[in-house]
């Protein structure tokens, strides 16, 4: 059993390495201390790198919150339970997901519910109206949109 060495970084190193890893995308402070840990640094190294990342703007849980909205949202087409749910996992408080979701028009919401629901509607080749119904319903529940919508949506697009 040949064993690679595992590297070991001085705190300078480890600051200089997570501010790349913070500025090449926002990160949540879980994902951070997750990163240290890997890197095997101890806890009072971790606590000081999360503050000089903190201190010097590379950390910011609201920045976070509100780019993971934006972005799951406008490119994933995520509903917001999903997000939330999403949020939640990372250990995002209620206060910054309901800020997060700010970052969301209601118009440009229910536009995008609509239009994600016809395109599945459109790809569904299923011959059954309850089988497809059913596939219709469950890809959107997925993907986290208001139950409510959901049911609506598909009892209109298929009768």
């Amino acid at each position: 059993m040949n064993q690679q060495p595992t590297k070991t970084y001085t705190v300078e190193e480890a600051k200089r390495k997570l501010e790349a890893y913070c500025a090449y995308q926002d990160r949540c402070h879980k994902e951070v201390r997750e990163k240290l840990i890997q890197m095997r640094m101890i806890p009072d190294a971790v606590d000081a790198i999360m503050y000089h990342l903190l201190q010097h703007k590379f950390l910011d849980e609201e920045r976070f919150a509100r780019s993971f909205a934006r972005g799951k949202f406008r490119h994933k087409k995520w509903g917001k339970n999903r997000i939330k749910q999403e949020l939640k996992q990372r250990e995002i408080g209620t206060y910054l997901i309901n800020k997060a979701f700010t970052e969301i028009p209601e118009e440009e919401y229910r536009n995008t519910f609509d239009a994600l629901a016809q395109k599945r509607f459109d790809q569904l080749t299923e011959k059954d109206k309850y089988k497809k119904r059913k596939k219709l319903a469950d890809y959107l529940m997925y993907r986290g949109w208001p139950g409510d919508w959901v049911y609506e949506k598909a009892k209109a697009l298929i009768p």
